[in-house]
């Protein structure tokens, strides 16, 4: 019978792949982002409509500014919904509306925002850490989130300002190194 074999500490011990790079993968674990806010990448000017508007006039400023997300306020300027191009699409090929309405041009001139609108909006604060808004937005399957201080918007994070952010991040060099991506994942 032979002797057991006992494990060195050479083999127990986990050395890294590459001898000199400890302070790489450290590196490449500490993600520079932590200290990016919302306020830091969020649009400013987010714009807005008023929640008895007409849906006909929600879908012109949309097309003509090239937006999908337009939070909705009340008379005096609080958040009380968001409406998207999605909704729109909804309400204008929804069965229920056309029998009551009819004609879709005639729907589109008495129909109005709050009847389409997405009244359980999720919000973000400026000083939100833009890790924790990407992740809301993932959870709760929406491309944008109005940002509001109080019960006022102040702005709106869409998907294109968080791929912007990131595209900033790559851009200074801070994950341009395959290596490092395999040293965060391991």
């Amino acid at each position: 019978m032979r002797p057991k074999r006992s494990i060195t500490r050479d083999v127990r011990t986990r050395r890294p792949l590459h001898p000199g790079r400890e302070a790489d993968e450290l590196e490449a674990v500490t993600w520079p982002e932590a200290g990016i806010r919302v306020r830091d990448c969020m649009t400013r000017s987010a714009v807005t409509i008023h929640s008895d508007a007409l849906v006909r006039g929600a879908v012109e400023m949309m097309r003509k500014r090239k937006i999908r997300h337009l939070p909705v306020v009340d008379r005096g300027g609080r958040l009380v919904g968001i409406v998207t191009d999605r909704d729109l699409r909804q309400a204008m090929f929804d069965p229920r509306i056309q029998a009551r309405l009819g004609d879709l041009g005639e729907a589109l001139g008495t129909l109005t925002v709050r009847d389409v609108m997405t009244w359980g909006v999720v919000t973000v604060r400026p000083e939100t850490e833009i890790r924790q808004a990407a992740q809301v937005m993932r959870e709760q399957k929406v491309g944008a989130l109005p940002v509001v201080e109080g019960d006022r918007v102040v702005g709106i994070l869409t998907e294109t300002d968080l791929l912007r952010a990131f595209q900033d991040v790559l851009g200074k060099g801070v994950l341009s190194k395959p290596d490092r991506w395999a040293f965060a994942f391991r």
